[in-house]
């Protein structure tokens, strides 16, 4: 039996009952071409939808891309040798002893985890609430995610006797659960989980011998626990959440547990696709990295040789870089905090963000009234009155594996910072950026939606 699909050019093709069924579009990235397109046309838009950081390329990574002479040529599968070196020293720094062997680089860490995921080819369970792509690239490659809820108040990780039981229900139904992702800090609840659920659920991928993947690209973005001092003035901001207290499962699991990262939330340099993935330790660590450097041969040959020499600069962290992220961080702090504050003084449910620049806000309190006045019973139904009526991009619950049912929305402040590189860099260097006129604008825009929106 065949059936006819639409080709990109509008021609009709055969297609076998067995293909793979068409792959959407990422739920992020097109929210963003919406609102996009809405932009063009000279529609308002508050844009919520996207996780892009939205911060100007640092000059000294533009004079390093720059400075790159040839660099045309197909390099090593795994990475440029200074771009292993720097990302080694990156971990080693942060309490992950790393060598350059155990280093692979990818064009971004989006392929590195659909080629890990392919590399293990077993079902994989989930946070739930969990990022858009693991899923559907779990389903890509024909397996099955399976969902285990968050611990309450935390994000980015399973329940550990939620992820004990799940192993165990697939076991029954004849399936493998053979790895788990972790998200940390969280996108999208913007949240970090405890070291104890972390350690909790390092000996039960132990105990049931899955393999962890853990998602650490922004970590990074935690957010400080006291407010930037004036430039020139006061203490030096506290020292990112080391190995005693930042949760990875590597310090836990170090022969199970693959590490990601990449450029694009720290640096805000999403558009020059680059992450790199740190092996376990002994046995495991030596088969992935073979099968992940077999796959990415295949797929993407090699990462771009000047974007490599740049990140090589930006892993090795010199002062001006640490301290571009430091201004970042607080940026993302103060405008995703703010944000979260008008959703809670509208009375709605959202637990303070504690990391990037994502707030998870819940509008079950206003459940009876958003059915009544709106006919909004569900999380997309919602993003789209918030879309068509206000210009409000969001994504709902649902896009992260909730219920459809669940009322909550992924927030994402990262484009809040201005339309232009001039705007975003006084967003970066001030000291008080809610004053900034746009940012201002923003948040007295989104008060207005929300009392609109709610109960009166």
């Amino acid at each position: 039996m065949t059936v006819t699909a639409a080709a990109p050019d509008d021609v009709l093709v055969p297609v076998s009952a067995t293909t793979p069924a068409a792959v959407p579009v990422s739920a992020t990235l097109a929210a963003n071409e919406v609102l996009t397109r809405k932009r063009l046309a000279g529609e308002p838009v508050l844009p919520l939808a996207f996780g892009e950081a939205g911060l100007p390329v640092h000059p000294a990574l533009l004079t390093a891309l720059g400075a790159v002479t040839g660099g045309n040529a197909y390099g090593p599968v795994a990475g440029r040798p200074a771009l292993r070196e720097a990302a080694a020293g990156y971990w080693t720094r942060r309490g992950l002893p790393t060598s350059a062997a155990g280093v692979v680089s990818g064009p971004g860490s989006k392929p590195l985890l659909y080629a890990l995921l392919l590399a293990l080819g077993t079902d994989v369970a989930l946070p739930q609430p969990s990022w858009v792509s693991y899923a559907a690239q779990t389903a890509m490659i024909g397996s099955r995610a399976h969902f285990v809820p968050v611990p309450p108040g935390e994000g980015g990780v399973c329940d550990p006797a939620g992820l004990a039981r799940a192993v165990m229900a697939a076991r029954e139904d004849g399936r493998r659960i053979g790895a788990v992702v972790f998200t940390l800090p969280d996108n999208p609840t913007g949240q970090l989980a405890r070291p104890a659920t972390v350690r909790a659920l390092a000996r039960v991928a132990t105990e049931h011998d899955l393999v962890i993947i853990s998602d650490e690209i922004y970590r990074d973005l935690v957010h400080d626990d006291a407010s930037l001092p004036a430039p020139g003035s006061g203490p030096a901001a506290p020292e990112r959440p080391g190995p005693a207290a930042f949760p990875s499962p590597a310090a836990y699991a170090p022969e199970r547990t693959v590490v990601t990262t990449a450029l694009s939330k720290s640096l805000a340099l999403g558009g020059w696709r680059l992450g790199v993935a740190r092996m376990p330790a002994g046995d495991l660590g030596r088969v992935l990295r073979e099968r992940l450097l077999g796959i990415g041969s295949e797929i993407w040959s090699a990462t771009a040789g000047p974007i490599e020499e740049a990140a090589a600069l930006a892993f090795g962290e010199p002062p001006e870089i640490t301290e571009h992220i430091r201004r970042s961080r607080y940026l993302h702090e103060t405008v995703c905090r703010a944000v979260a504050a008008r959703f809670a003084d509208a009375g709605l449910a959202v637990p303070p963000p504690r990391a990037a620049f994502y707030t998870y806000p819940d509008f079950a309190p206003w459940r009876e009234h958003l059915a009544a006045r709106h006919g909004v019973t569900t999380g997309a139904g919602l993003a789209r009155h918030l879309l068509d009526g206000y210009g409000m991009g969001v994504l709902p619950a649902s896009a992260f594996g909730e219920p459809e049912a669940a009322l909550r929305v992924r927030v994402a402040t990262g484009l809040l910072y201005g339309d232009t590189a001039e705007q975003r860099q006084r967003a970066l260097t001030a000291d008080d950026p809610l004053r900034l006129p746009w940012i201002a604008a923003a948040l007295g825009r989104l008060e207005h939606i929300l009392a609109d929106l709610g109960p009166r």
